[in-house]
């Protein structure tokens, strides 16, 4: 058994004008994380994850859509979306996001 420990995940990206930018920092037994950064405007558009997920606001002001509801999701927010479920994110202004992808064996 392992341990992977990652310190401050929000200082792995860094916002850059009019991008989106994304870090993957671990990648373990059973999920993968990935750090986001977003200026204001720019997003995620509709997409599907394989497995489960969950999404975690760092900084900023970021919306979440998903089967119809769209939720604010602001540092220290989190989200969890089963497999398949389309969604989108979107940042209202520059803001950070932890995604942790699930991997169901």
């Amino acid at each position: 058994m392992g341990m992977t420990t990652i310190e401050n995940a929000d200082a792995l990206v860094t916002v850059e004008p009019g991008a989106r930018t994304s870090q993957m920092v671990l990648s373990g037994d059973g999920a993968r994380v990935v750090v986001f950064a977003f200026d204001t405007g720019t997003a995620l558009t509709e997409h599907r994850a394989p497995g489960p997920i969950l999404v975690q606001a760092l900084a900023g002001h970021l919306t979440f859509t998903a089967e119809g509801v769209t939720t604010d999701l602001r540092p220290g927010g989190v989200i969890h979306l089963d497999a398949g479920i389309p969604h989108a994110v979107h940042a209202l202004e520059p803001s950070k996001m932890l995604l942790t992808l699930i991997r169901k064996d």
